[in-house]
């Protein structure tokens, strides 16, 4: 959590466990050799006065330590459940640039041991499965910690009685609207008296071990992942990377892609994966619609990909040798004048061989046909399609070079016959998991 010389931003709402961590923290620091940075507060602007008053109280408890503060604030509305995902989004926002601008390496959230049962609880009844079991995590990749995760939040009360510390209660805390207050309240409570009084215990236990469980598996998914195609939106998954293993593995394949392609897991439930899993383990192509994503079998891979409104690319002229880009910013293409059956008069090739005008580079069009070197006969760009198994996805934007309208050349399958007066060298798609070693076609 803290390594020796880190910074740690104590984040503090102004309530009895952020202020108590601020104060375990700061009698730590030196010892453990670490050092706390600062304090930072969030003003949801949610209860008025209430909430003018709880920063206020943070900016003199900072002054109090000597301690700089960080106070951003915004306000969030919306029905209660996503006030809380807002509210949430906007402090977890303001942490990310307190850690990007460097005022600290950490920042340190005050949520006990009650406060992972009672997450784990409410994800359990929205039906989660082992990765949302691990709940509220101890340390992220962002930088967050949890130092009193493991601490009960009485005894959190205990050390404010103690050393005789004041802190504000949240009046929001008490109101039955938020379903985190209802399981607090009402739930949590019933069950300890019904069913198992250590329930909380037994709730942050089994976090505990869906974490270290979720710990385990990050190593062979991203080594299986390796085999993915990704691009900014989308995400190829080789049906042979998922065909054999175990359905566990393929769910977290799954899983993993559609975070890839998505950014996050919002609205992603086990229907959609099952979805999913099932159009990429069948035969055949097909197409599956799931929150966010669209997800597309065909040949070998399936695609999940960020819907997005198909643009129509415009041809790019060939004026000369030279580097081209089809589309931009994915395919490289190097033209030049080749060596074979070159004219002595150089001059010649230019003018002649080389056209100055009527030369481009574009997308397949429907019906497109051509005669490769070495066939016998011309095919139509389809049916190479078929042939060589190349996705539906990708041929929309396939690179063709043409004279005229006269195809010279089709990436992947090759040069026309008699154009072998051109030589052209492929650099591969961004994103792909090749050489980025240029490759003589």
């Amino acid at each position: 959590m803290l390594p020796t010389g880190s910074r740690v931003i104590v984040a503090v709402s102004g309530g009895p466990d952020s202020v108590c961590l601020l104060h375990v923290l700061r009698e730590a620091a030196a010892e453990a050799g670490f050092v706390v940075a600062g304090v930072a507060h969030f003003n949801h602007k949610l209860r008025g006065e209430e909430s003018e008053a709880d920063e206020r109280f943070v900016r003199e408890l900072a002054a109090s330590f000597g301690l700089p503060v960080h106070v951003a604030s915004a306000a969030c509305a919306g029905d209660p459940g996503n006030l809380e995902q807002n509210a949430r989004r906007a402090r977890r926002g303001f942490f990310k640039e307190l850690i990007a601008c460097g005022a600290a390496d950490r920042i340190a959230l005050g949520h006990t041991r009650d406060d992972q049962a009672e997450t784990v609880l409410f994800r359990i009844l929205r039906g989660a499965g082992t990765t949302g079991l691990a709940g509220v995590l101890p340390v992220t990749a962002e930088g967050l910690i949890r130092p009193l995760l493991e601490i009960p939040r009485l005894h959190v009360r205990d050390y404010l009685g103690q050393h005789r510390l004041r802190w504000r209660d949240d009046s929001s805390n008490q109101s039955a609207r938020f379903a985190r207050n209802r399981i607090r309240q009402t739930l949590l409570p019933q069950l300890e008296r019904d069913w198992n009084p250590k329930l909380a215990a037994a709730l942050a236990h089994l976090a505990d071990v869906a974490y270290e469980e979720e710990l385990r598996w990050a190593g062979e998914v991203a080594e299986i992942a390796g085999e993915f195609v990704v691009d900014a939106g989308a995400v190829e998954i080789p049906v042979a990377c998922l065909a054999g293993r175990p359905r566990a593995t393929q769910r977290r394949m799954i899983r993993h892609g559609i975070r890839l392609a998505k950014g996050n897991l919002s609205r992603i439930g086990f229907e959609h994966v099952e979805e999913l899993l099932h159009l990429a383990t069948r035969s055949g192509s097909g197409r599956v619609s799931i929150p966010g994503l669209v997800g597309t079998r065909s040949f070998g891979w399936v695609r999940l990909a960020v819907p997005v409104a198909r643009v129509q690319m415009e041809p790019v002229q060939v004026s000369g040798p030279g580097v081209y880009s089809w589309p931009p910013g994915k395919f490289m293409m190097e033209l030049e004048l080749s060596s074979v059956r070159r004219p002595q008069d150089a001059c010649d090739t230019l003018r002649v061989e080389f056209p100055a005008k009527g030369l481009e580079l574009r997308a397949w069009r429907p019906g497109d046909q051509y005669r490769p070197e070495g066939f016998a006969r011309a095919w139509s760009v389809k049916d190479l399609f078929q042939k060589a198994r190349v996705p539906s996805w990708r041929r929309a934007s396939w690179p063709i070079l043409t004279n005229n309208d006269k195809i010279l050349w089709v990436k992947q399958f090759g040069m026309a016959q008699g154009a072998d007066w051109l030589t052209i060298r492929e650099v591969p798609e961004i994103g792909v998991n090749l050489s980025t070693a240029k490759e003589r076609l």
